[in-house]
């Protein structure tokens, strides 16, 4: 689900204020983390992508360590060492901690495998919950409805435009509503 940018937004209330001729425009909201949060299948995919994030910081520790060994082993002994195996064992030290920082950008870099594995396991989940709110918000006759855990601050919400129980009963969750 996209996020709103706050020039989107101000151009957006700017076109809504211009369209009062026209009719009042009906706004909802919705908070998607929260939804996502009561879908009984996140549970599993966050313990999932917990699993593999502790696998990969492990990893990740484990050559860090072996780095720093190299490193204190060097400064221990670097007088012993000629002009050459200095260099050499500096290059090495280098290296390694040229592959520990290729590693954790490849596995927690804005493009890399944790962000893969988010995007395709939790796809099939926003989709459906897209789908959801699209149903209310066409039996609700919505204009517009926003994702209030979004980027997009709302400094006032009124209760009554809040969709976020009526997409959870679409989904089939129950809502503290239907628990009173």
């Amino acid at each position: 689900m996209s996020r709103l940018s706050l020039p989107l937004v101000i151009a957006f209330f700017v076109v809504a204020g211009a369209g009062t001729s026209y009719g009042q425009q009906q706004l909802g909201y919705v908070d998607s983390e929260m939804i996502l949060s009561r879908l009984p299948e996140y549970t599993s995919i966050q313990q999932n992508l917990d699993r593999l994030t502790g696998e990969w910081q492990s990893e990740l520790d484990e050559q860090r360590s072996e780095v720093d060994r190299m490193f204190e082993e060097y400064q221990a002994r670097e007088l012993l060492y000629t002009n050459d195996e200095r260099k050499r064992r500096r290059e090495a030290i280098l290296q390694a901690e040229e592959e520990v920082e290729r590693l954790r950008i490849q596995n927690f870099g804005p493009q890399g495998e944790l962000f893969k594995e988010q995007q395709e396991l939790l796809a099939p989940l926003q989709e459906r919950i897209l789908e959801a709110v699209e149903i209310v918000a066409e039996r609700g006759a919505y204009d517009f409805v926003f994702d209030r855990s979004g980027d997009f601050l709302f400094l006032f919400v009124r209760a009554e435009h809040n969709l976020t129980d009526q997409v959870l009963e679409e989904l089939g969750i129950e809502t503290e509503r239907d628990m009173r």
